[in-house]
């Protein structure tokens, strides 16, 4: 199995990390979460997707683990990373091609594609909503389905401020993470990997203290409105058990002209991990479509 390691020099003078794996007409480059995360989770993507007959560039977003990571918060805007992607597509010299993001990436996707849909040979959004507001609407749903202690001992924490605690990050971790985050127990090296590696400037400039409280700087980001101007072929992959809602994800594929829904019955938000056979099945199913003209 052939794989090419490339780093790429921004138009910034930063550069970013990129691996090529496998060889195939069929390509996909892949954007993780976070944001500040890295592709470690995204491991799992490599046996499943290459023997499939898929080309795949994995890369790190600039601030992540494998790539630079300037101290300089003002680089951390949904508009500079959208057009970082396009620098890295232009360096790799791909076209007509796939790019699948996941939660964050997902948004940075979407963003994507509404500013260069014409690369696009088809578009994933893996694990994300149309917007913030939708997306804390629902993780407040499933903070409210706590015992009500568990949800007074983190609104404590969260009015004070308490948010590196070891107590909040545990209950974090036990009551939400573990449901919601990644179902396995233990978690894979890959994902505790990511977690590890996380850029905390990126994403509390971004995000904010954690998954479950946002408060950085697109936290008003919304698309809503804009599903219809997506036209490539668009496969939206959410999870029973994710912290997006899984009624999101079907109305967002009803909004596209064309675009399908796969609901993963045992996943979360790491579905490539905790339902992966259903998670790949769905991509597989997608790109064979759309290669055989059927979508």
């Amino acid at each position: 199995m052939q794989a090419q390691t490339r780093i790429i020099r921004l138009s910034t003078g930063h550069h970013v990390w990129t691996r090529r794996v496998g060889t195939s007409p069929i390509r996909m480059l892949l954007l993780h979460g976070g944001p500040g995360a890295s592709h470690e989770y995204f491991e799992i993507f490599e046996p499943y997707l290459v023997k499939a007959g898929i080309e795949l560039y994995f890369y790190d977003q600039l601030g992540s683990y494998f790539s630079d990571q300037p101290d300089d918060p003002s680089l951390w805007t949904v508009d500079r990373f959208r057009e970082e992607v396009e620098e890295v597509r232009q360096a790799l010299g791909l076209e007509d091609f796939y790019l699948l993001g996941q939660s964050w990436g997902g948004m940075l996707a979407l963003e994507y594609a509404l500013a260069y849909p014409q690369v696009l040979k088809g578009l994933i959004i893996s694990n994300m909503t149309a917007s913030i507001a939708a997306y804390v609407r629902y993780i407040q749903s499933l903070r409210d389905e706590l015992p009500k202690e568990i949800q007074d001992d983190l609104l404590a924490h969260e009015a004070r401020g308490d948010y590196d605690s070891e107590r909040y990050q545990g209950l974090l971790i036990e009551h939400l993470y573990k449901k919601h985050l990644c179902r396995l127990d233990p978690w894979p090296d890959a994902v505790v990997r990511t977690f590890a590696h996380m850029n905390q400037q990126v994403y509390r400039t971004m995000q904010g203290p954690n998954e479950f409280v946002v408060t950085g700087n697109f936290k008003d980001w919304d698309r809503w409105a804009d599903l219809g101007h997506i036209r490539v072929p668009t496969l939206v992959i959410g999870a029973r058990h994710d912290t997006m809602d899984p009624a999101d994800i079907e109305e967002m594929a009803r909004r596209m002209p064309r675009a399908r829904s796969v609901i993963c019955l045992r996943g979360s938000h790491m579905s490539m991990w905790d339902d992966s056979e259903a998670y790949f099945g769905a991509i597989e199913t997608f790109v064979r479509d759309v290669e055989a003209g059927r979508f």
